[in-house]
């Protein structure tokens, strides 16, 4: 059994999905740092320049967790340098630990998109009692931290507000 495959066991995940968590928490920093996704082209165009080749469907099942585990070292590798992390972050699923600045992004992403998710609230809400939006406020901190895919949700909606607000869920 790979460390891969060792890690998402423990994690109750498949070595696909760990893999996209990792892969899409890097496109993530991206965005948190640029103001704007990678494209794809992007992506394949800096691999190409390496000698890798990327199609497109490869590239959606490594983001996606589904089909088969890329574990192609030279690719994985290359990916590592685009984003400027360590290789063993997407080589070695046993190490648990974020590096230092994509973990640091994060937290600013998540603290973003709780900070705009407030203030639609509270444009949204109008005249709001002081503790109805503190209560809000805590619901939603809450519910952020307690969510994975709340960080790599954080980035997808850096303009717009959350659906389920504008359809006043």
């Amino acid at each position: 059994m790979s460390s891969v495959d060792k890690h998402a066991a423990n994690m109750g995940v498949s070595p696909q999905a760990e893999l996209a968590r990792r892969l899409n928490l890097l496109l993530d920093v991206v965005v948190a740092e640029r103001g704007q996704p990678i494209t794809f082209r992007e992506v394949q165009e800096k691999l190409a320049d390496k000698g890798i080749k990327l199609s497109r469907a490869r590239w959606f099942y490594m983001k996606d967790g589904t089909g088969r585990l890329v574990s192609d070292p030279a690719l994985l590798s290359a990916l590592c340098g685009i984003f400027d992390v360590d290789p063993a972050y997407l080589l070695d699923a046993d190490s648990a630990d974020l590096p230092q600045r994509i973990d640091s992004q994060l937290e600013f992403v998540k603290s973003l998109r709780a900070a705009r998710v407030k203030t639609f609230a509270a444009r949204t809400l109008g005249d709001v009692s002081p503790d109805t939006l503190r209560a809000i406020t805590e619901y939603l901190n809450r519910d952020i931290s307690r969510r994975p895919e709340g960080e790599r949700a954080a980035v997808h909606s850096q303009t717009e507000p959350p659906e389920s607000l504008e359809r006043g869920e």
